[in-house]
C-alpha cells in the first residue's frame, strides 16, 4: 500500500509540460538516467529517462516518457486490445530517485552525455516541446516503442548525423532477451511463453534491442557524438547514484518447477489411462472435460489476443497447435456423453495428431514453446486417443 501512494504521488508530482522556450545557462548537464529492473511487473525490464540539470536556475528534471495515467477508467481494457497511451512527463529528479531507491530498492546509474553547447540546446529544447500536452502522449508498444526507444529517437532526431552509434546487438532472439529479466520468476516467463507469438522469436536489430533499457545503456557507452572536427566519445562519464550491496543486474535462474509439475501431471494421466483403458469410468470422463475445457479457454484466449487486438506479437502463436479452442465444444460433449460422435472422431484425430507431430518436435519449430507445456501437449495426445481408441469407446 504504502509503494502504491508513494508512486501515486510520483505520478501526480510530474509537470504536464515545462515553460517554453527556456534559456539555458552554460553549467547545464543532461545524462541519460538508467533504473534497472524491479520485482513489480512493470519494472521487469527496467526504465530510462533524461536528466536535465541547470544549477544556476535551480533546475533539476526527470524527463520520462514511461507514464500512463492508470486512473483512466478503460486502462485496463486499452492493455489487452493494445491502444494504451503513454506520455512524456517532467518530475522533480530528488522525488523520482527517493522513490526508486527507497521504495523499490532499484539501483540507479547516470550517464553523462558528452555535447556541445548547440547540441544540448537544441535536445533541451525538443524535450520541453515533446513535454507540452498537446505533444506529449504516444502510442504505446512493448518492443517498438517505450521509454527506451523514445530517448533513442529524440537523440537521433535532434543530433542527426552527428551521432554515431556502434553498438551490435545480443546474437538472441527478442524472446531469449526477455527470459534473462524474468528468469527467477518461473511463473512469469511461462505466460510470456504462452501469450507471446512467433514475430518475438528473430534476433533484433541492434537498434530495435534498445528497447530494453540496459541495452540502451550499453548502446550510450559505445556511441559516438562529432564535435567540431573529431568524433568522441556519447557518455563522457557514468554515476552510481544507487546500487544496493550484493545487487545483481540480472536475477539467476530459478528451480524450473512448472517444468517438473507439467511432467507430474503427465505421468498422472498416463497412469490413470492405462488403469481405466478397459472401461469407461464417469469421474475420467468428467477429469477429461475438465482438461479439453481449461486447453480450449487458453486457445481462445490466444486466438482473440492475435486476432481482435493490436498485439503485433502475439501473432501467429504456435501454441495453437495443441490448445485447440474447440476443445471447449469436446468438453461439453464429454461432460455429457462418453461415447464420441462421428465429427468428434474426426476432429480429435486430427487436432490430436498435429498435437502429437508438435510435441515431438517442441524444441525445433519456428517459435520458442515453454518446455512445461509439452506434457501438457502429450496428455492431451494421450486422453484424445483413450476417447478414440478404448475399448467401447
Amino acid at each position: 500500500m504504502r509503494r502504491s501512494l508513494l508512486l501515486l504521488l510520483l505520478v501526480l508530482g510530474a509537470r504536464p509540460a515545462v515553460s517554453y522556450p527556456l534559456s539555458l545557462s552554460d553549467s547545464t548537464r543532461v545524462a541519460l538516467v538508467t533504473i534497472l529492473p524491479g520485482r513489480a511487473l512493470y519494472a521487469a525490464f527496467g526504465h530510462s529517462a533524461l536528466r536535465v540539470v541547470d544549477p544556476a536556475r535551480g533546475i533539476d528534471w526527470l524527463f520520462n516518457y514511461g507514464t500512463f495515467d492508470f486512473s483512466d477508467p478503460l486502462f485496463i481494457p486499452k492493455f489487452i486490445y493494445g491502444q494504451l497511451d503513454y506520455f512524456l512527463s517532467v518530475s522533480d529528479y530528488a522525488r523520482s530517485v527517493r522513490f526508486y531507491r527507497d521504495v523499490e530498492g532499484r539501483p540507479i546509474l547516470e550517464q553523462w552525455l558528452n555535447l556541445t553547447p548547440a547540441q544540448r540546446d537544441t535536445l533541451v529544447a525538443f524535450l520541453m516541446w515533446n513535454a507540452r500536452p498537446e505533444n506529449r502522449t504516444y502510442r504505446y508498444h512493448f518492443l517498438f516503442d517505450n521509454c527506451s526507444t523514445r530517448i533513442r529517437d529524440v537523440l537521433e532526431g535532434t543530433l542527426g548525423a552527428a551521432l554515431r552509434f556502434t553498438y551490435s546487438a545480443p546474437s538472441t532472439t527478442f524472446r531469449r532477451l526477455l527470459d534473462a529479466y524474468v528468469a527467477d520468476r518461473p511463473l512469469l516467463q511461462l505466460g510470456f511463453y504462452l501469450l507471446l507469438g512467433q514475430p518475438i522469436d528473430r534476433q533484433p536489430t541492434a537498434r530495435e534491442a534498445m528497447f530494453l533499457p540496459l541495452e540502451l545503456q550499453r548502446a550510450f557507452d559505445q556511441a559516438q557524438v562529432h564535435h567540431d572536427t573529431a568524433w568522441v566519445p556519447l557518455v563522457a562519464r557514468t554515476d552510481t547514484v544507487f546500487w544496493p550491496a550484493g545487487h545483481r543486474p540480472l536475477p539467476p535462474p530459478a528451480w524450473p518447477w512448472p517444468t517438473l509439475m507439467g511432467w507430474l501431471l503427465f505421468a498422472a494421466g498416463a497412469v490413470v489411462t492405462v488403469v481405466t483403458w478397459k472401461r469407461t469410468h464417469r469421474l475420467v470422463t468428467r477429469l477429461d472435460a475438465v482438461l479439453f475445457g481449461i486447453v480450449g479457454l487458453i486457445g481462445l484466449l490466444l486466438l482473440l489476443l492475435w486476432v481482435a487486438t493490436l498485439h503485433t506479437v502475439m501473432d501467429w502463436n504456435w501454441n495453437l497447435l495443441w490448445a485447440w479452442p474447440p476443445h471447449l465444444v469436446v468438453a461439453v460433449r464429454l461432460w455429457r456423453y462418453p461415447i464420441p460422435a462421428r465429427w468428434e472422431r474426426f476432429y480429435l484425430l486430427g487436432t490430436g495428431s498435429l498435437t502429437l507431430l508438435l510435441a515431438l518436435g517442441w524444441f525445433y519449430w519456428p517459435q520458442a514453446l515453454h518446455p512445461a507445456l509439452q506434457p501438457i501437449a502429450l496428455l492431451l495426445v494421450v486422453r484424445t486417443a483413450a476417447r478414440l481408441y478404448r475399448p467401447g469407446a
